[in-house]
């Protein structure tokens, strides 16, 4: 029987533990800070890069894996016969999934590539059930079904406290409605079908406490999975993660700090809640 294993990138928000128990292949992003470039691998914690981030004379700038890593890294993986579906971050804010789709002309190895429209753990939810599957023997066609349903049933939000590195990297421009000259302003935003969608915005840690009651009250009942991530843990995400742990006594929530790819973007004390539902 082929097998299928299992390949993301380094946006992908997960414990490393989870990881290699699924032997997940995560492809590195590479960061440049100051002109030095730094492989997003294991070695650039969040922590870390935060720290690096906070006295960097310019904004980091993050930069997908060149064509030819994809191949090559489809060639061994497929070497074996085994079939590779590979799920990456939304092409609106990378890259990295065309360079995937285009690294599939050059491998002679059997390849699916999947956007996955979301980033953080978000896209590992439809990672983690792809490799629980594949670890299962279920075939591609099972497997690319069973991301389908998560992804079409995921949320996505993220909570900024200051606009600046959006502001920097050009992001801003995606999220609509967003007041770009106010900084000081804290924002939530909805990442859906690729697009930041701004849902809350105001002044002070009341803005996202109000917004989360309203998160709340729209979730539902049958929620599967929920992960919280951080650039940096705040009062707000202590409060949420014990909320959310009272209403789903059931579910295992992950409060992870979350990669250089995302933390870029998003700066410091930001924060991404997300979840999904059963169809």
């Amino acid at each position: 029987m082929t097998k299928v294993k299992i390949v993301t990138d380094s946006s992908c928000t997960f414990k490393k533990e989870v990881r290699d128990a699924l032997n997940i292949t995560v492809i590195p992003l590479s960061v440049m800070i100051d002109d030095v470039v730094y492989t997003d691998d294991d070695s650039l914690t969040g922590e870390k890069f935060m720290a690096m981030m906070a006295t960097a004379n310019n904004l980091p700038k993050t930069s997908q894996p060149p064509i030819g890593y994809f191949a090559e890294l489809y060639d061994e993986l497929g070497k074996d016969g085994s079939s590779i579906i590979s799920i990456h971050m939304t092409h609106t804010l990378s890259g990295t999934v065309e360079a995937a789709r285009q690294a599939t002309f050059l491998t002679a190895s059997d390849v699916t590539v999947v956007d996955s429209d979301y980033i953080d753990q978000s896209l590992s939810f439809q990672v983690i059930k792809a490799a629980e599957l594949a670890r299962d023997g279920a075939d591609v066609e099972t497997i690319l079904n069973a991301i389908d349903e998560i992804k079409n049933n995921s949320r996505l939000f993220i909570g900024i406290s200051s606009l600046d590195n959006l502001v920097k990297g050009g992001r801003v421009s995606r999220a609509k409605g967003v007041i770009s000259n106010v900084l000081n302003m804290r924002i939530v935003m909805e990442l859906k079908e690729g697009t930041l969608i701004p849902v809350a915005k105001g002044r002070g840690k009341k803005t996202f406490q109000k917004w989360f009651e309203t998160f709340k009250a729209e979730m539902g009942e049958n929620v599967k999975k929920i992960g919280i991530s951080h650039t940096g843990e705040t009062d707000f995400i202590v409060e949420a993660k014990a909320a959310l742990q009272e209403m789903f006594p059931e579910i295992e929530i992950p409060v992870l700090h979350t990669n250089p790819i995302v933390a870029t973007h998003t700066g410091k004390d930001a924060f991404a809640i997300m979840y999904y539902t059963e169809a």
